[in-house]
């Protein structure tokens, strides 16, 4: 029994003898030194080459947006309504990013109707239609001074004739620059 505890004992120590070999945490990491090779200096004209010129165009976002927009100027309305369609968000999210990108473009928003209704009953539904239009800017982050609208009711008609295909071209909100 004791022979078994000094042979433990001895492992033991042994044990933490090997242990006391490793590398200690407080001591700093050994590092690697090597030479530097000297660089040949960048300025020298004995070997100087003409850079390439950059092929990078700069970029004017502002006319891009003013292009994109240029044929996208009328939203339609349905009969009797002021709510913009779905089929014209597309035209509505590209004058928001163009009046985003440009704080200082403003627009003024023509509302239409057709010939049918009374003039006070055409105004304000052209009106309304202009504001539903500036409220769908102003969701997308447009500035209420940067869109006007203001009703023609049907005082304006871009057709004319008394048939549904005039009236549906009449039915509009147009989207001019001020």
């Amino acid at each position: 029994m004791k022979m078994t505890r000094f042979a433990l004992s001895l492992l033991a120590a042994a044990a933490l003898a090997g242990c006391s070999t490793a590398v200690k945490l407080d001591e700093p990491a050994p590092v690697e030194t090597r030479p530097v090779a000297p660089v040949a200096p960048t300025n020298s004209t004995a070997n100087a080459q003409p850079m390439a010129e950059s092929k990078v165009q700069t970029v004017d976002l502002g006319a891009q947006l003013t292009a994109a927009v240029a044929n996208q100027r009328v939203v339609y309305f349905d009969l009797d309504s002021y709510t913009v369609k779905d089929e014209f968000r597309g035209l509505v999210e590209a004058h928001a990013k163009r009046l985003n990108n440009d704080r200082k473009i403003a627009l003024s928003l023509e509302g239409h109707t057709d010939e049918r209704g009374g003039r006070e009953y055409n105004l304000a539904l052209g009106q309304k239609r202009a504001e539903a239009v500036a409220k769908s800017l102003g969701l997308l982050g447009v500035g209420a001074a940067q869109v006007e609208p203001v009703s023609f009711g049907k005082e304006r008609p871009a057709a004319q004739g008394s048939d549904e295909a005039a009236w549906a071209k009449n039915r509009r909100v147009e989207l001019k620059d001020k």
